[in-house]
C-alpha cells in the first residue's frame, strides 16, 4: 500500500523541509532535540520496521523522550513521512563528474540512486502522486537535469528521462526489497520454492513451451547463479536488468541525438 507525501500543512511542511525559522511547531524546543536527529531516527525506524512500524512513539524511544516531545518539532506522522523522504536523499551527491562522459555520469546517477532505495526499501512506498518537494531531492533532481542539459538534450525530451529514471530506479529497489523479503519469510528455500512450482508446473502444463515458446525462449537466458554468490534470484535478475535497461535507455537516447544534433 503505498504512502502519499505531501498530506500535511503545506506552509508548516515546506517551513521544515526547507529549514526556516517558522518550522517550529510548539512552545519552546526541549534541549538536546532537534528536527534533524528525530529525522534520523524515523529513517533507522523505518529501514528496520518498515512504514507499517512508524509512529511518533517509536520514533520517541530510542531518542529517550515521550512521544509527545516530539511534536515541539514536527505537527505528525504526515510531516514526518516528508522529512524522512527527502532526508534519504540526502544521502546522495549533488553533482557528478562529466569528465567521463554524460553516459557515464547518469549510469552513477542511477547506480547511486538505487542503492539508496535498497538502503531504505521504504522510500519506494512513498508515493510520487503528491511529492514531498524537499530540498534534498530536488539536487538529487538537479543533479541529473544538469548532466542531461549539458550533454544537450532537449529539456522536453531530458524532463521525461528524469521521470523515466526514477521510476526504473524506484521498481528496481522495491523489486530488490520484495526479494529479500521473501527470502527472510522463512519457509522454503528460494531454490526449493522454484523447484516445486517448476515442478508443479510441468505437471498441469507440459506442453508449456509448445504453448508459449517466446516466454520459454526468455527463460533460456536466465541470470547466471555462481556458487558462491547467495544472492536471491529475483535481486539477481532485478540488477541485471536495470543495468541492461539502463544501457538500451542511454543508447536509445545517444542514438537520438545523433539523429538530430540541432534538437537542443
Amino acid at each position: 500500500m503505498p504512502v502519499l507525501a505531501g498530506q500535511g500543512d503545506p506552509a508548516r511542511s515546506m517551513a521544515l523541509l526547507w529549514r526556516t525559522p517558522s518550522a517550529r511547531t510548539g512552545p519552546g524546543p526541549k534541549p538536546g532535540l532537534s528536527v534533524d536527529a528525530i529525522v534520523a531516527a524515523a529513517i533507522a525506524v523505518a529501514d528496520t520496521d518498515g512504514l507499517a512500524g512508524l509512529s511518533m512513539r517509536a520514533v520517541a524511544e530510542p531518542l529517550g523522550v515521550t512521544a509527545m516531545a516530539l511534536y515541539t518539532y514536527v505537527p505528525g506522522k504526515d510531516e514526518l513521512v516528508d522529512l524522512m523522504y527527502d532526508g534519504a536523499h540526502a544521502e546522495l551527491p549533488g553533482r557528478y563528474d562529466l569528465g567521463k562522459g554524460w553516459r557515464a555520469a547518469v549510469t552513477s546517477w542511477a547506480t547511486d540512486l538505487v542503492r539508496c532505495y535498497v538502503r531504505h526499501p521504504w522510500v519506494p512506498q512513498v508515493s510520487l502522486a503528491r511529492p514531498a518537494l524537499g530540498p534534498n531531492e530536488q539536487a538529487v533532481v538537479e543533479a541529473l537535469a544538469r548532466t542531461l542539459r549539458q550533454a544537450g538534450l532537449p529539456a522536453a525530451v531530458a524532463r521525461r528521462v528524469v521521470s523515466l529514471l526514477f521510476y526504473v530506479a524506484r521498481g528496481t529497489a522495491q523489486t530488490v526489497a520484495e526479494s529479500r523479503l521473501a527470502a527472510a519469510a522463512g519457509g522454503a528455500s528460494e531454490q526449493a520454492w522454484w523447484s516445486s512450482r517448476a515442478a508443479a508446473l510441468r505437471q498441469v502444463a507440459p506442453d508449456f513451451a509448445q504453448r508459449f515458446p517466446d516466454s520459454a525462449w526468455l527463460a533460456s537466458a536466465g541470470a547466471a547463479h555462481r556458487r558462491d554468490d547467495a544472492t536471491p534470484y529475483l535481486e539477481r535478475e532485478a540488477m541485471e536488468a536495470f543495468t541492461v535497461g539502463l544501457t538500451v535507455l542511454l543508447d536509445g537516447i545517444q542514438a537520438a541525438m545523433a539523429k538530430d544534433p540541432t534538437a537542443r
